[in-house]
């Protein structure tokens, strides 16, 4: 992920895609035009890059020329396109092929064919390298298109966010939301992790989701993923990863404009967090961190053995069930542990201590992500 100006961009075309993109549209014009020699037409600023490697792949004799039409405004094409630099040569019965960078809208491309009128030019051809069908409003022919790609605003290889990017050699599509601070909260029981998971919503405005509470927060409602999840419950089975994880896409859905998310009780396995890892990728996102309370196992049966005297909890009143729950947890988080390390993504935080003491230390961690 990039940064240009106040937007993020995700990687979207990798530079070998791109230059293979280049050679296949060589190859076809190439074979198209025979002997002919052709003069290539770029339209700057955006197709100098596209261009340069075009003609340099180009197997036989061709001329270059450019002219420089203005079009877009930050991220959008406006109807206005104006003629900067013109033709400096006759093309009078000539093979004319336009290298366009991109084509979406096509108000360039309406632009192009109206100062040709007058060239006299035996034949004229157009070549986009990226082109968005969803975006595109005329009725010109274009003869050979490099990519098709969404209709999202791009940056990289000639084309730029309000000047920035043209240089890069890659493609990077904008991000639909932008800087998100989305955690996989962990702690075994007695760690605080709700004490804390409150204080770290407030601060940095986050939605808390727990899979427990979304989970009853369903069945109650008798939403249809509710029953769906206690059809399986009732049957003393596990409810299927699918079924929880379009639950959880729900409550992000319902906080669409959220600055990010505190997942608490999921993922449990590889298998969750990567389909978790995936909801995020869907939303133009990502896990940033998982972070993990640490608190010694005695202290954790102190804690808990005290809780249980207010809390009413049978769970919390017997040290063996206790001790039990404590090691489900290291066997389920051991295994992610590894999965968020690989990605330089996990976190482990001192849950001893004041619970300021301890809030800090998140926020500590939080603020460098």
């Amino acid at each position: 992920m990039i940064k240009l100006h106040d937007l993020y961009f995700k990687s979207f075309i990798s530079e070998q895609e791109v230059d293979t993109a280049v050679q296949r549209m060589v190859d076809e014009i190439a074979n198209d035009l025979q002997d002919e020699v052709p003069v290539f037409v770029g339209i700057l600023n955006g197709s100098f890059m596209f261009v340069s490697d075009f003609v340099k792949k180009y197997p036989k004799p061709c001329e270059v020329t450019f002219i420089k039409l203005a079009s877009y405004e930050g991220l959008k094409s406006s109807e206005d396109i104006q003629r900067l630099i013109g033709l400096t040569q006759d093309l009078s019965g000539r093979k004319v092929v336009i290298l366009e960078d991109i084509i979406d809208s096509g108000n360039t491309l309406e632009a192009i064919h109206r100062i040709f009128e007058n060239e006299m030019v035996d034949e004229l051809k157009i070549a986009t390298l990226f082109y968005k069908p969803e975006a595109y409003k005329k009725d010109y022919k274009l003869h050979y298109i490099g990519l098709e790609i969404p209709n999202k605003f791009i940056v990289g290889y000639g084309l730029d966010y309000n000047g920035l990017g043209r240089d890069l050699p890659a493609i990077y599509q904008l991000k639909t939301t932008q800087h998100m601070t989305n955690l996989v909260l962990f702690g075994p029981p007695g760690a605080g992790k709700g004490t804390q998971a409150n204080f770290l919503k407030e601060k940095y405005n986050l939605i808390h989701i727990s899979t427990g509470d979304v989970f009853r927060f369903n069945i109650k409602n008798e939403t249809a993923l509710g029953m769906l999840a206690k059809s399986f419950m009732d049957k003393g089975e596990l409810v299927p990863d699918q079924v929880t994880i379009d639950m959880l896409n729900a409550e992000v859905e319902k906080n669409a404009d959220a600055k990010g998310f505190i997942f608490d009780g999921f993922p449990r396995t590889n298998a969750q967090a990567e389909a978790l890892d995936q909801l995020m990728e869907d939303k133009d996102s990502q896990i940033n961190a998982m972070i993990a309370l640490e608190v010694d196992d005695e202290v954790l049966v102190e804690r808990l053995l005290e809780r249980g005297k207010t809390s009413g909890r049978k769970d919390d009143a017997d040290e063996s069930i206790i001790r039990n729950r404590i090691t489900e947890y290291y066997k389920k988080t051991a295994i992610l542990k590894d999965y968020y390390a690989a990605q330089d993504k996990y976190y482990g935080v001192d849950g001893v201590g004041s619970i300021n003491e301890i809030t800090e230390r998140l926020n500590n961690v939080i603020d460098k992500l």
